[in-house]
């Protein structure tokens, strides 16, 4: 996979900007706002999607396929560190002499001289991302913002607005978080992912205290994740001037949350200096209601009234492939989750034992990266084993890693401690069946990754669509 080179100068103007892999989450996100502010915009991904099709029409021109004629006359091209080294279009930028741009250089520079609320973590920046941009608007103001995915009460995952702020999901995974001149720096955790770039627990801690530390204005970070904690007090060695805000469950937190009621739409309550503060969010979840703490914490650090705050959070409803329902077929309901780390994991697993009720949970687990595989099987298994009453494991999805000898689903189904709650089944169509075939009215069927293992879900419902008729 090319390894993206940020030491790359940043041409003064863009052009024409060409997007090789257009149709992903963050690069679709960037892509719209390059032609909200007038740019001419084309790119090309390997299959025909929704986000294509709404890409064509606000005005790109992708193509379906990767090939060297795809750049055309393009002044620069931007990629992404999920691109082999022999993509013909990447080759023809370097052979040609245009400017190659990772994604996160392509938005540092359009954001420009906006004041910037950043967004990083290991887990729940999407959703935080989300819930800040809802709760600004709820508040009358009109960012712009880049999301790792569609907010739902938007129809969209990024947008230009008129107002000063922009905010933006922040990725960790390769360090590109570090490019954005940062105004307000929100840290949801630091539980250790991404090793293979970062090699060390200690060089992830590192990268997040060089990300808090170039915040300009403010930093809100957890209180209750450990590694968070460590990025803190490290943080606040290294700049002890600087205004850092924790949120969180810990008694010692700025914004401390408690009284929460996760059954269904999850209630809680936050103490904010001297006073409590109830909302009840449209989202399940324990995990929702930390993640509101964090938002609202960042909000009402920038001035704006608690009240209004809670209330603007209320409004948020969700993000694509976060605990999104697909459909319900005889009782079953499909839904589909980003989840692909074992915290993240336990956290949709858990949202969705509170609304199932007395059904069951049928997990479809689709590991994410070879590395993280062989790394967290052990954990991966005992996630789910837990908190699932059935899991069907599909074979790893390898994004931007190659393959690794003996590392394939197996790796989690064989760590199960009985194996009669667990299905390797590498061949999908198999898989929607038997998750299909133990189902029964009142349970949930949930996929789990952020590869592509969404795209089973038709599979799935039409195999319960077929399920034979039978007494439960």
């Amino acid at each position: 996979m090319i390894k993206p080179d940020f030491s790359t100068p940043i041409p003064a103007e863009l052009g024409a900007v060409h997007f090789v892999g257009i149709g992903g989450s963050g690069m679709s996100g960037i892509a719209r706002l390059f032609l909200g502010a007038g740019h001419t915009v084309t790119g090309s991904d390997l299959r025909e999607t929704d986000t294509v099709l709404a890409l064509r029409e606000a005005g790109a021109t992708v193509s379906i396929g990767h090939d060297a004629a795809n750049v055309g006359d393009a002044d620069t091209v931007v990629v992404t560190g999920a691109l082999w080294e022999d993509n013909p279009e990447y080759q023809r930028a370097l052979s040609t002499g245009i400017p190659v741009l990772h994604r996160s250089q392509a938005l540092a520079w359009l954001i420009n001289r906006q004041r910037l609320i950043a967004v990083a973590g290991a887990h729940g920046k999407t959703t935080s991302t989300g819930m800040l941009v809802t709760a600004l608007i709820e508040l009358g103001e009109d960012p712009s913002f880049v999301n790792g995915g569609v907010i739902q009460t938007l129809g969209v995952s990024a947008a230009s607005g008129s107002g000063e702020l922009f905010v933006v999901e922040a990725d960790e995974s390769d360090g590109s978080f570090l490019l954005y001149d940062t105004a307000v720096a929100l840290i949801t955790n630091v539980d250790a992912d991404h090793l293979d770039h970062y090699g060390t627990h200690e060089a992830f801690d590192a990268a997040f205290v060089q990300f808090a530390g170039k915040a300009s204005e403010l930093v809100v970070v957890s209180s209750d994740d450990a590694g968070a904690v460590r990025v803190t007090e490290a943080l606040r060695s290294e700049h002890p001037d600087k205004r850092v805000l924790t949120f969180g469950e810990d008694a010692t937190s700025d914004a401390r949350v408690h009284s929460i009621v996760a059954e269904g739409p999850v209630t809680f309550t936050v103490s904010w200096q001297g006073v409590d503060y109830t909302s009840t969010l449209a989202v399940p979840g324990h995990h929702n209601a930390i993640n509101a703490a964090g938002a609202f914490t960042v909000l009402v650090g920038l001035g704006f009234d608690p009240d209004r705050v809670m209330r603007a959070l209320s409004v948020f409803g969700g993000t694509g492939r976060r605990f999104e329902l697909h459909g319900t077929v005889r009782g079953v309901r499909v839904y589909d989750d980003y989840a692909h780390h074992p915290t993240e994991v336990a956290a949709a697993l858990s949202a969705a034992r509170s609304v199932v009720g007395s059904g069951r949970i049928i997990a479809v687990h689709q590991p994410h990266l070879y590395s993280r595989t062989r790394l967290m099987a052990g954990e991966f298994a005992q996630t789910y084993e837990k908190l699932a009453d059935h899991t069907v494991v599909l074979d790893v999805f390898g994004a931007r890693e190659d393959p690794e000898p003996g590392v394939t689903g197996a790796l989690v189904s064989d760590r199960f401690a009985d194996a009669s709650h667990v299905d390797y089944l590498p061949d999908w169509q198999q898989a929607a069946e038997r998750a299909a075939s133990v189902a029964r009215d009142g349970d949930i069927i949930m996929t789990l990754s952020c590869g592509d293992v969404y795209r089973i879900i038709p599979q799935v419902l039409e195999a319960l669509q077929a399920k034979p008729q039978q007494a439960e």
